[in-house]
């Protein structure tokens, strides 16, 4: 089973091939997030470049699911990471991937290469681990049973979301994307990212995610001119000077799918979580569970907006830091998934 992965659109796509394997030049990771730069990647598969009807080129990877499952999961998280975490994401990137395959979101290929989709990032954060972890869960998939003995049962395939950080406890599917529920996408009090060790980091984390130091419980201040750039050149609504953020609707973690933002010109209610953390950051907050405390700034005759929050991303689905912290402690990796993911189990799929 091949995937396509869409790596990279540029004015022109610079790339050099080699023997078994093509190095991109200049590729974009974290897009629009707070780790958002551009690295050299060297990929395996073949290249394809499309020309694109506004002028630019998309360089096109595909390759045979399991390989690019390995890269998956030692981009996502390091590939020195505990057995049983990178067993787990292979489950779970697997099951999500065959479902982005089924429908795909983007034209000319099934998913993306970054965050929009899964990390994969190519071959130079790979080891033998990482093909180990992919190997021996070879074909497992996530899913979930539906119906009753008397109408019959079905069987699907999860969509696995994942992010890094839960804060200490996961979100429901409707904060985050379409207002259904997904009955194994439920919020669940989670202890391990909070007390998951400087050790198990260095081990779990690439490089450029060690870069951020306080993902469990964070907080920022801005004044409110501060605020007000922010929000104009994020939204493209002149709002005025924002005078008041009220959280109007928070899910089951406490993440805010619901936010009016208050300005001398304009009012507005935005929403879902990642509107809101796009809107609020000049990349992107880390989350959208927060409080806000508004206080005068003395000192410059004007307010300011400090909130304090928790977590970094979506908070639905795995906490790949606290499943980290789970392998660290000794747990399995069918542990870890039934933990995240309520009333699933393990299947295979046929190639």
């Amino acid at each position: 089973m091949n995937i396509r992965i869409g790596i990279l659109t540029a004015p022109k796509i610079e790339f050099e091939q080699r023997e078994n394997t093509f190095i991109l030049k200049n590729v974009r990771i974290g897009i629009g997030f707070h780790w958002d730069r551009t690295e050299d990647q060297e990929f395996a598969g073949t290249l394809e470049i499309r020309n694109n009807p506004d002028g630019t080129q998309t360089a096109i990877n595909t390759l045979d699911l399991e390989d690019y499952l390995c890269s998956v999961i030692s981009s996502e998280m390091n590939a020195n990471s505990p057995m049983e975490l990178l067993k787990a994401h292979a489950v779970i990137s697997r099951s999500w991937a065959i479902r982005a395959m089924q429908s795909p979101n983007h034209e000319g290929f099934h998913v993306c290469g970054d965050d929009h989709c899964q990390r994969y990032e190519g071959l130079r954060r790979m080891n033998e681990r990482a093909v180990q972890a992919v190997r021996e869960t070879a074909g497992q998939v996530l899913v979930y049973v539906q119906g009753d003995n008397v109408q019959g049962t079905k069987e699907e395939i999860c969509d696995c979301r994942y992010y890094k950080c839960c804060g200490g406890r996961s979100e429901v599917w409707r904060t985050c994307w379409e207002d259904i529920d997904v009955p194994y996408i439920q919020s669940v009090e989670c202890p391990y990212c909070g007390r998951v060790g400087e050790r198990t980091l260095r081990l779990v984390l690439n490089d450029y995610d060690r870069e951020t130091k306080d993902f469990h419980d964070w907080q920022v201040t801005y004044t409110a001119e501060e605020l007000s750039e922010i929000i104009r050149t994020k939204s493209g609504i002149d709002f005025g000077t924002i005078t008041d953020i009220i959280p109007l609707k928070r899910g089951a973690s406490g993440r805010i799918c619901e936010l009016k933002i208050v300005g001398t010109k304009h009012t507005e209610i935005i929403g879902k979580e990642l509107k809101i953390r796009l809107w609020l950051s000049r990349s992107c907050l880390y989350s959208s569970w927060f409080d806000v405390k508004k206080s005068f700034n003395s000192q410059l005759s004007t307010f300011n907006f400090q909130l304090t929050g928790h977590g970094w991303g979506h908070g639905a689905g795995l906490c790949q830091i606290g499943a980290a912290q789970m392998a660290a402690e000794g747990h399995s990796y069918e542990e870890i998934l039934s933990f995240y993911y309520a009333g699933t189990r393990l299947s295979t799929t046929t190639r």
